[in-house]
């Protein structure tokens, strides 16, 4: 089998959950005797191919030109890359994002499945604003010209549907997967008391704002306890500053000095990080699979994370971590001092999440399951 993925933001140019995810199953799929190609395109890399762990990446330059215009000219690049590929080598699907197809040529033959990790819909509900027109206009063209429907979550799923006017079509659950080798616990690293880490893009809807507002009730309870947070920096829409300058202003004057925002690190900073905290807290106010979660998990942290969403279709509320109300930092506080105070729970939970890792999210089971969700795609299209 040979997929092609669609992905603007495969590593290692800065990217989020679909970037890792990605390439995780890319990865996997070649590992497992498959062929696996990326087309992404970015301004963030120069143009041309790449080899990833056997995986072909082939990165195509946007035009730079605004408007219709230029967006039109951008995917007529993307699109002649994958006829490019599919000459030298058939490609039996390509996959991408909610917004990957609006663009694709009638005259395409090859299966196109979307993957559902929260599309434009999606987020703007899970954030209160409204919809952009055009944006969501370019969404429900996408779906139609798809031929098939993956969702990270039955959550993403059907509230997707909701949303996007999917009616009936079948809608197949295939979950993020994490490398449970690379995101494994580190006994050799002790853990640092009252660490409280933070690992994801620092913006709204990842909760890091009330987590902030949170921790004067933290240290009030646990004195030494102090916030180190990991990941990329946006620009807060409302007034154009990062968003990190929005954390620290939300808490108060007396604890500020206990968060340390760092920014984008490796991963092998973060698996350290998670291995060195105490407590893992990641608020999220909607998520669809979030691969954070995931690794955090997998690396035996115990983990306070959002309830809203797919939250309890990663975590078992007080078996494989606890989940809050991201909205609340009275809430937040509270998950977070629970497991700070008693270090049996914390050691329950961590390993009972490293179990539900590597049992259900892990690269292989959730790379079987891809296998045999694409065995029957394909075999019916």
């Amino acid at each position: 089998m040979h997929l092609l993925f669609i992905c603007p933001e495969y590593p290692p140019v800065p990217h989020g959950g679909v970037g890792t995810s990605t390439q995780s199953l890319a990865r996997a799929l070649v590992a497992a005797g498959h062929q696996a190609s990326v087309v992404s395109l970015t301004a963030a890399a120069p143009a041309g191919d790449e080899e990833d762990g056997g995986v072909l990446v082939r990165r195509v330059a946007p035009t730079g030109q605004r408007g219709p215009i230029g967006m039109l000219r951008d995917q007529h690049r993307l699109w002649g890359a994958v006829r490019a590929i599919d000459r030298v080598q058939r490609i039996d699907a390509v996959e991408g994002p909610e917004l990957s197809f609006w663009a694709a040529p009638q005259s395409l033959r090859t299966p196109l499945v979307v993957r559902m990790n929260g599309g434009h819909r999606f987020f703007a509900e899970a954030e209160g604003r409204a919809p952009r027109r055009g944006r969501a206009a370019l969404e429900a063209r996408s779906f139609r010209r798809a031929t098939h429907l993956l969702a990270v979550s039955g959550y993403v799923a059907e509230r997707t549907r909701a949303l996007a006017g999917l009616g009936e079509r079948p809608i197949a659950i295939v979950p993020n997967g994490v490398d449970v080798a690379r995101f494994a616990p580190r006994d050799d690293i002790p853990a640092e008391p009252g660490l409280i880490a933070f690992v994801g893009t620092y913006c709204e809807k990842k909760g890091l704002r009330q987590l902030g507002s949170a921790m004067a009730a933290i240290v009030e309870v646990v004195p030494d306890a102090h916030l180190v947070g990991v990941g990329r920096d946006q620009a807060e829409p409302s007034d154009g500053r990062p968003f990190s300058a929005h954390v620290l202003e939300s808490a108060a004057p007396a604890v500020r000095d206990r968060i340390a925002l760092l920014g984008p690190r490796p991963n092998d900073d973060v698996v350290e990080l998670l291995a060195r905290a105490e407590v893992v807290v990641l608020p999220s106010h909607m998520e669809a699979m979030p691969m954070a979660w995931l690794e955090a998990m997998a690396c035996g942290a115990a983990l306070v994370a959002g309830r809203p969403g797919p939250g309890p279709e990663a975590v078992e509320d007080g078996v494989s971590g606890l989940l809050c109300d991201p909205h609340d930092p009275a809430s937040i506080a509270q998950a977070t001092i629970a497991l700070l105070t008693d270090p049996a729970r914390r050691r329950a939970l961590g390993a009972a999440a490293r179990t539900r890792a590597v049992e259900r999210f892990s690269t292989d089971v959730v790379l079987a399951q891809n296998l045999a969700t694409y065995d029957r795609l394909l075999g019916g299209a």
